[in-house]
C-alpha cells in the first residue's frame, strides 16, 4: 500500500532558503501560463501540451527541462482531477455553481503551491539526512532534514516524486512510501464505532474518545479569531497569522490519536473495525445557527482515513455500513422508532425498556451492521464514494 511521509527542511542559510521560495514562483508561474494554453487550446494530455509549451516555459520562467516537464505534468493531472470531480459530481452542496466557475476559466496555481520532484533533480541521502535539489539558483547540496525515526526507516521504499511544499514560511518534502500490506485476518466480531459531533467517535466496548475537550479548544479558538478580527490592527493581524491553522493540526493529531486506539483495540482483540458510511452528511443535514460552526469542523471524513489506512497497515478488516436508524433502532430487540431517542445522550426502547448512552446503542448496531455485511463479502468502502 502507498502512503505519505513529511519531513522538515532545515536550510542552512537565507540564500537557500530563498532559492527555494523562487524555484516554487518560478514553476508555479509557469504552471499558469501552461494552464492557459491548456484551457485556451484544449490541450490536456501530457504529451500534446508538453510539445506546445516545454519551450516557451524553459525560456520564460528559467527552468530546467526536468522541472519543465514536471510542471507540465503538474498541470495536466490537476485538469484530470477536476475533470473527475466533475464527472463525479463531488463539488458539494453549491455543485452547479462550481462546474459552471470550474468550467469557465483556467486552473490558477498559487505562488506557493507544492512542486513536484523526481529522482532527476531530487537526491536523498538518508545515512547523513540531506538532499540535493535543483533550484533556479543552481542544484543546492547537502541540505539537512529532520523527521522521526519511524518516517526515516519508511523513506528507505520511498519511490516516484516527491512534493515541496512552503507552509508558513518553512519547507517541507512530502514522498510518497509503498509498504508491505498485511493479509486481513479472519474476525471474531466487529467493534463498532459511532461517530459524532458531542462525542468524537463511541466504540461498542462503550469507550467515548476525545468529545468535551476538542470541542472545547475550538470554541475558544472561535473566540479568539472573532476578538482579533475586530481589533483590526497590525498585531492581531500579526497572531492571527500565527495561529492559522492551528486548530487544524490540533484536530488532525486528535484524529490520528483515536484512529490509532481504535485499531489497536480491534487487533489486540481480533476483530473487524465496523464505520458509518457517512458521505454527503453535511448536504443531509439540516443544523440550528448555534451548530453550524461544530458541524462544518466535524472532520470526520479524516478520522474514517485514517482509521482505514491504519487498519490496512495492521491487517484488521474494515467495513462501511449504511448509518440509517442506528440511533433509532434498539440493540437489542431492533425496534425502530424516533421516540427510542428521548435526547442527545439517551437511548430507551420503546419496546424493550432498555435504557443506554445512545452513542453506545448506535456503535452496537453498527458493530452488528458490520458482521452482517462481511457475512456478505462487503469488506471494501462502497466504490460509490
Amino acid at each position: 500500500m502507498k502512503i505519505v511521509t513529511q519531513v522538515k527542511l532545515c536550510p542552512s542559510s537565507a540564500y537557500d532558503a530563498d532559492a527555494l521560495a523562487a524555484t516554487l514562483r518560478a514553476c508555479n508561474r509557469a504552471a499558469n501560463a501552461a494552464s492557459a494554453v491548456a484551457f485556451t487550446k484544449g490541450l490536456k494530455r501530457r504529451n500534446v501540451l508538453q510539445d506546445a509549451v516545454y519551450h516557451r516555459v524553459k525560456a520564460d520562467f528559467d527552468l530546467g527541462a526536468q522541472a519543465a516537464v514536471r510542471t507540465v505534468k503538474k498541470v495536466c493531472d490537476a485538469y484530470a482531477t477536476l475533470r473527475g470531480n466533475l464527472k463525479a459530481g463531488n463539488l458539494g452542496p453549491e455543485g452547479s455553481k462550481r462546474r459552471t466557475r470550474a468550467e469557465s476559466k483556467p486552473i490558477l496555481f498559487r505562488e506557493n503551491a507544492a512542486q513536484p520532484f523526481d529522482d532527476r533533480i531530487l537526491t536523498w541521502n538518508l545515512d547523513a539526512q540531506t538532499i540535493s535539489i535543483w533550484t533556479v539558483a543552481g542544484r543546492l547540496k547537502g541540505i539537512p532534514f529532520v523527521c522521526s525515526p519511524e518516517a526515516l526507516q519508511l523513506l528507505a521504499s520511498r519511490k516516484g516524486e516527491s512534493d515541496l511544499v512552503m507552509r508558513d514560511g518553512m519547507f517541507f518534502l512530502i514522498a510518497t512510501v509503498e509498504v508491505d500490506e498485511p493479509e486481513t485476518f479472519e474476525p471474531e466480531e466487529f467493534l463498532g464505532v459511532d461517530l459524532g459531533i458531542v462525542n468524537i467517535a463511541t466504540t461498542s466496548d462503550g469507550r467515548i474518545l476525545a468529545g468535551r475537550r476538542l470541542n472545547r479548544y475550538r470554541k475558544r479558538q472561535r473566540d479568539l479569531r472573532a476578538k482579533l478580527q475586530q481589533k483590526q490592527t497590525k498585531a492581531a493581524k500579526r497572531r492571527l497569522k500565527a495561529i492559522r491553522r492551528r486548530e487544524s493540526r490540533h484536530a488532525a493529531d486528535t484524529n490520528h490519536i483515536i484512529a490509532k486506539q481504535i485499531v489497536a483495540t480491534a487487533e489486540r482483540t481480533s476483530r473487524g473495525i465496523a464505520l458509518e458510511d457517512l458521505k454527503g452528511i453535511r448536504q443531509r443535514v439540516t443544523a440550528k445557527k448555534d451548530q453550524r460552526a461544530r458541524l462544518s469542523s466535524w472532520a470526520f471524513a479524516q478520522l474514517g482515513a485514517f482509521v482505514e489506512y491504519k487498519a490496512r497497515r495492521a491487517g484488521v478488516p474494515l467495513v462501511y455500513v449504511d448509518p440509517r436508524n442506528t440511533s433509532r433502532q434498539c440493540s437489542e430487540c431492533w425496534h425502530t422508532h424516533r421516540s427510542n431517542r428521548v435526547d442527545q445522550a439517551r437511548f430507551a426502547c420503546r419496546s424493550c425498556g432498555i435504557v443506554l448512552h445512545a452513542d453506545l446503542n448506535g456503535s452496537r448496531n453498527i458493530a452488528h451492521r458490520g458482521e452482517a455485511a462481511w457475512q456478505r463479502g462487503a469488506v471494501k468502502r462502497p466504490s460509490t464514494v
